[in-house]
């Protein structure tokens, strides 16, 4: 593992689901790449990652779904967390986000439009998560170091 900790993350998957393995999979590969990672496993609340995220004093919360419902159990994420006073917190989303074939880029839009700011199909690989999650990370604590 690596010993530079690029950023504190919570992860989990959302709602109902109880579809673990990709997130396990996921969590580690993040903590090879040097995050430092929380995670909450399956058939997690929303306000579960809230609550780990403030405890954590986490850089981003990566919320995964598998069952198809994501779209239903995501609504109102990024204003729970702003309540909490996570205004500024990174929120990634991946997996079978919605129920049937429905064109990507519609998916993408509407979780972006919820407040996600980065969003992923099914079947991306955890090498294509690192990248910009660090990015992201780095470019919010230099806004915050200006702020």
């Amino acid at each position: 593992m690596n010993d530079t900790n690029k950023g504190t993350l919570v992860t989990g998957v959302i709602g109902s689901d109880t579809h673990i393995v990709g997130n396990r999979i996921l969590s580690r590969a993040l903590e090879e790449a040097g995050f430092s990672v929380v995670a909450l496993g399956a058939l997690t609340p929303a306000s579960e990652f809230v609550d780990a995220a403030i405890e954590t004093a986490a850089d981003a919360i990566l919320v995964s779904s598998l069952y198809g419902q994501g779209e239903l159990d995501c609504r109102g994420f990024r204003d729970l967390c702003t309540e909490a006073g996570l205004d500024d917190i990174l929120l990634y989303a991946g997996g079978y986000l919605v129920v049937g074939d429905q064109p990507w880029e519609s998916v993408e839009q509407r979780f972006v439009d919820m407040g996600f700011d980065r969003v992923f199909p099914p079947g991306t690989r955890p090498g294509d998560v690192t990248g910009p999650l660090a990015e992201d990370i780095a470019a919010r604590r230099t806004s915050q170091s200006k702020s």
